[in-house]
């Protein structure tokens, strides 16, 4: 199996809990025989490098320096992100079974990959708009919420971390309760729930 994961923040460009997380969670899948690549951003480390836990990155820059926001920053990076998994994905000779796109910010591109590439999306979801952001009805935050819904709506499953946050998915989103599933991070069964789901979405797509 081949993925590619998308990570607004990775190691060592570290803003919260993710990037940790997703380094991990590379290593154990390439641990796991999963060729893996890490599709990431970082302000002047671009390429692709070849990571100590076994796994790949390919980090790129944002060819527009001045934002007014994360919003404009993410919407401008998602085209160097499309770039960068498209050429792993014709550098593997189209043997890319899935995307694995953690948080909102890579979503268009995902997204835009999939209608492209016929590659099928897992959009792992680290938090929602309506909790990093309290009365979230500004046209900013119902423009980020509108990508949130965008990747409930396209992916073929979601990903969380909790039941808590699969209550909060299903009642903002609508998102049937099957199309979730509940992996706890470094739990005891936490990469063979993340490989079954990987396998699932690989072979129904």
């Amino acid at each position: 199996m081949r993925i590619i994961i998308f990570s607004w923040e990775f190691p060592p460009r570290i803003v919260g809990q993710l990037a940790d997380y997703v380094s991990e969670l590379a290593s154990q899948l390439a641990r796991s025989d999963v060729k893996t690549y890490v599709v990431t951003y970082h302000d002047y480390l671009t390429g692709q490098y070849k990571q100590p836990g076994g796994f790949k990155t390919y980090r790129v820059t944002n060819p527009v320096r001045a934002h007014n926001g994360i919003l404009t920053w993410a919407l401008t990076l998602n085209q160097e992100v499309e770039r960068a998994a498209a050429s792993i994905f014709y550098n593997t000779k189209k043997h890319v079974d899935l995307i694995d796109a953690h948080d909102w910010h890579f979503i268009p591109a995902a997204a835009t990959l999939k209608k492209a590439f016929d590659l099928p999306f897992i959009y792992s979801v680290e938090t929602l708009e309506d909790h990093r952001s309290h009365s979230a009805n500004s046209p900013f935050n119902v423009a980020i919420k509108s990508i949130e819904l965008l990747g409930m709506n396209e992916a073929e499953r979601i990903i969380v971390k909790s039941e808590w946050m699969q209550d909060e998915v299903i009642k903002g989103y609508k998102v049937p309760e099957d199309r979730i599933k509940v992996v706890l991070p470094r739990s005891a069964t936490w990469i063979r729930d993340i490989l079954e789901t990987y396998k699932s979405v690989a072979e129904s797509g």
